[in-house]
């Protein structure tokens, strides 16, 4: 069966004619080009490139940017077209999360017009592909300990250090690498092939399987002056993309928390047991689905207020906090209710359940965990930081 949507409290009432338009162009194409392929690609730990041309047509890359050959979407349509790639696979979604929000955004935010020209349109169209460097080896949640340094040498800079856990990392043409320079942190364009510069794959991952992930290496990596980002100042520019990277995380997310919940309620109805009658007809059951669902709905809702504060200029990082670490706990419980449901079916990948319950696991980490936004949530509201 197509899938319709979960929509309890008539949620679609919401949005604009266009807002649905885009939502339902990412619906088909997830459902008629995406899904034949992720349970294989999943599988053999692949993601499917093939597809990148057709996502840059379609205009979700970078799609909540103007100009440049972006699509120019509000930042509603932007994340009810997260929500249904993320509805295909975690992997998917975040692809164009750091295509978009972690590449492109940098560039077009910070970037010299001579940069945005050379790789937006270019980006926009999926011909070239980017990543963003900032985590290390031994500094994830606090960046600020960052290693990798840039030393100026004549015109030019030079970098040393590490970055892992880098979406997309060895399929990049560029790189958004950060670095510790002698006038604080900056942000570096390094181009794929730069002498100096190396990357490797992460293998023997349980989740984000239909995703690259990469480890980036520079040893005495020389790159033009040009390469810098002249706007990228202090580590605020860097946490400045991740804050639009976990904007569509949040909507992202509530497509897994959907199909989950979906899968689950056509299975109970479907599944007969005692005296040959739906699961579904029974009470902890329905109490299952009917904590998924409300749940879903109080997640969707959180989403659509902050696209509208996000397109009004009001959404603020700490509000992005609240909104990503909500919803991906939700889609996560929901997932694993989804799991307990299906039975044993729900740990076979004949279902999608268990690849989203795996995958969301990592979204829980990754962009900042669900710990430190609760710190970030807490010093909005006391005015304390207690990370410090």
């Amino acid at each position: 069966m197509a899938f319709r949507g979960v929509d309890y409290m008539h949620i679609d009432s919401l949005f604009s004619e266009d807002e649905l338009l885009v939502r339902r162009t990412a619906r088909e194409f997830i459902t008629r080009e995406f899904l034949p392929l992720i349970r294989d690609c999943y599988r053999e730990g692949r993601f499917p490139t093939e597809l990148i041309p057709t996502l840059g047509a379609i205009g979700f890359l970078g799609a909540n940017l103007e100009g440049y050959g972006c699509a120019g979407m509000s930042n509603v349509e932007y994340g009810l077209a997260m929500q249904e790639l993320e509805r295909g696979d975690s992997g998917l979604r975040s692809f164009c999360s750091v295509q978009g929000s972690l590449v492109m955004f940098p560039i077009f935010t910070f970037g010299s017009e001579e940069q945005k020209k050379r790789w937006l349109p270019e980006m926009a169209a999926g011909r070239k592909l980017g990543c963003f460097g900032l985590t290390e080896p031994g500094f994830g949640s606090n960046p600020s300990g960052m290693q990798t340094r840039a030393e100026a040498d004549g015109n030019d800079w030079v970098l040393n250090g590490e970055k892992t856990w880098i979406t997309s990392g060895s399929i990049a043409d560029v790189a958004v690498v950060w670095a510790r320079t002698g006038d604080g942190i900056r942000g570096f364009l390094v181009e794929k092939g730069t002498p100096g510069f190396t990357t490797s794959d992460i293998h023997g991952k349980l989740s984000m399987r239909a995703s690259v992930t990469s480890s980036l290496s520079f040893a005495d990596c020389r790159v033009p002056a040009s390469a810098m980002l002249p706007g990228a100042k202090g580590l605020r520019s860097a946490l400045a993309c991740l804050t639009q990277a976990r904007y569509g995380i949040a909507w992202g997310v509530l497509g897994a928390a959907m199909e989950c919940f979906e899968t689950a309620r056509q299975y109970t109805i479907d599944r007969k047991q005692f005296d040959n009658r739906p699961i579904a007809s029974h009470q902890l059951v329905q109490e299952k689905l009917a904590s998924m669902i409300t749940e879903i709905t109080k997640a969707q809702l959180l989403a659509a207020h902050a696209g509208r504060l996000k397109d009004q200029g009001k959404l603020e990082a700490a509000h992005v906090s609240m909104l990503k670490r909500n919803n991906v706990a939700i889609a996560l419980d929901a997932a694993r209710a989804a799991r307990d449901l299906l039975g044993g079916n729900g740990i076979i990948d004949d279902y999608p359940v268990f690849r989203h319950m795996c995958n969301l696991e990592t979204v829980k980490t990754y962009e900042g965990t669900d710990h430190i936004h609760a710190l970030v949530i807490g010093e909005r509201v006391t005015g304390i930081p207690a990370y410090r």
